[in-house]
């Protein structure tokens, strides 16, 4: 889950040793033996994981020369960094004309390649950031402007994209951090309203006896303190966009006048005496079970439907750590720049460990890593020794695995409580020498179909961690929706007692 780096060299030879060089840097690697199949590869599926191109200037065919100019004509803007036997300067001043970002002469050392290579990563990588930052500015950041190169991050995007050109009701659900509000930005800066304003509320920060008044706005005099007029979120964002983030927090007087918002396009202020209308496109988001809060009564089942016409669900960040190296190196090339600090990239071994973390805060709790080693930075590179944090809770399951005396392990069987360590004040054993392990072959040993040991794993989480469903999400490494999912079509309900949940999980 690397940076990809595409090396085009039409010597098998030279190819390896770039690739040998490249692998050794932490990158992970392409090739191609031409100039025609780079571009096939910079225009084809793996496009979208690559992160620089190694090219060869001299070559049969499509020469380095001819790939710079098709991609330019693409619109392709991967840096490139030549290579060539050849190193007059004619042959440097064509290649930096025609786009390249920098300029090696073979025989290429190590130490050269891999300066070269982290420059040009971080010099993209702050270019990005600072278009990034111009977009969101003018209120037109776009779906491209949205680090991801996951499959299923992408698809998130593309629903997204569906919805930019409709004025349709969207509540985009998912775990807190994991970027709901950019997306909502997406759908704004894409829109036709993209001139328009994008007024973004927090619902689980405003106090419950003021709800009201700042999203309908209220008149003078309308209650103690009101010492003058206030035209609230939905007023500002008139004609525009109106984001309400954690609206499952909602009270449910809000919920009420909100309904009414939704449905007849006009407000009522706080002590006004008639409704005014309003054109808000409306953007909802929730890291709440919506579904589970209706059931419950607490949140209305109308309003409900009002807000959950067109879903999207955004993925937790362990469901995409294929995203993790990009988004290292944008929080690295803006946090560098505030700090005003020169660091250009970060080693494989610390890379290996945040691709590999599980990141229960998402992308905010990545952010908050990457600032942390950046203040905490000595030099141009981070390292393993930035991240002390997340080293250190990296290694605690391996510890606590290395620790727990296991009975042994019977042939065709898991033990379960090796991926669940012990929760303070856990269920006694219940007892028999299987306990806490799971079958994968029936009695008749044929392996046991995965829905089946799917439910078995679930039950083991719920009993072990008493119910707590945040504590299962997290040990099963998947978002409470998927688990509320995956429990609700098993006939789970949130009301019922550990003893049930177990007996239903149990089929």
């Amino acid at each position: 889950m690397a940076e990809t780096i595409l090396i085009v060299d039409d010597d098998p030879v030279q190819r390896r040793l770039l690739e040998a060089m490249v692998g050794r840097f932490g990158y992970d690697s392409l090739t191609a033996d031409g100039g025609d199949a780079a571009i096939r590869l910079l225009g084809g599926p793996e496009a979208a994981r690559i992160g620089a191109v190694i090219l060869d200037l001299v070559m049969p065919d499509l020469d380095g020369l001819g790939v710079l100019a098709r991609m330019r004509e693409s619109g392709c803007r991967v840096p490139v960094i030549v290579q060539t036997a050849h190193g007059g300067i004619d042959n440097v001043v064509s290649a930096m004309r025609a786009g390249a970002a920098d300029f090696v002469v073979k025989p290429v050392g190590p130490e050269r390649l891999q300066v070269s290579l982290r420059n040009v990563l971080s010099h993209q990588a702050l270019a990005n950031e600072f278009q990034r930052l111009q977009h969101a500015r003018e209120g037109t950041l776009g779906f491209k402007d949205i680090i991801s190169r996951s499959a299923r991050m992408q698809a998130v995007l593309r629903t997204a994209e569906k919805a930019a050109a409709s004025s349709i009701p969207v509540l985009i659900e998912g775990e807190s951090g994991v970027g709901k509000e950019l997306i909502a930005r997406a759908i704004h800066g894409s829109s036709e309203r993209r001139s328009k304003p994008f007024v973004a509320v927090n619902c689980g920060a405003i106090p419950e006896n003021l709800v009201e008044s700042l999203l309908f706005g209220h008149e003078k005099g309308a209650f103690t303190g009101a010492t003058e007029r206030h035209i609230g979120k939905f007023a500002e964002a008139d004609g525009g966009v109106l984001f309400l983030d954690e609206v499952g927090e909602l009270p449910p007087a809000a919920q009420v006048k909100l309904l009414r918002a939704v449905q007849e396009g006009e407000i009522e202020p706080v002590g006004g005496r008639r409704p005014i209308k309003v054109d808000v496109r409306l953007i909802s988001a929730t890291n709440r079970n919506l579904t589970a809060d209706v059931k419950s009564g607490r949140f209305r089942e109308d309003l409900f439907y009002r807000l959950h016409v067109y879903p999207i669900a955004v993925p937790a960040l362990s469901e995409r750590l294929e995203d993790v190296p990009d988004l290292v190196r944008h929080f690295l090339a803006r946090f560098s720049a505030e700090e005003g600090k020169r660091v250009q990239g970060i080693s494989a071994e610390a890379l290996r460990l945040l691709t590999t973390y599980s990141w229960p805060g998402n992308v905010r709790q990545l952010e908050n890593a990457v600032f942390r080693a950046v203040v905490l930075a000595e030099g141009d590179v981070v390292g393993l020794a930035e991240f002390p944090q997340i080293a250190a809770q990296a290694e605690m399951p391996k510890n606590a695995a290395q620790t727990m005396p296991h009975p042994p392990v019977a042939a065709e069987m898991v033990p379960l409580a090796a991926a669940f360590p012990p929760a303070p004040q856990s269920l006694p054993e219940i007892g028999g020498e299987r306990e806490g392990y799971l079958p994968l072959c029936d009695s008749n040993g044929d392996v046991r179909p995965l829905e089946e040991i799917e439910t078995e794993v679930i039950r083991f989480a719920l009993r072990h961690h008493r119910g707590q469903m945040s504590e299962v999400a997290r040990k099963l490494r998947i978002g409470r929706s998927t688990l509320y999912r995956k429990l609700e079509n098993l006939g789970f309900d949130e009301e019922k007692p550990i003893t049930e949940m177990e007996s239903v999980a149990a089929g």
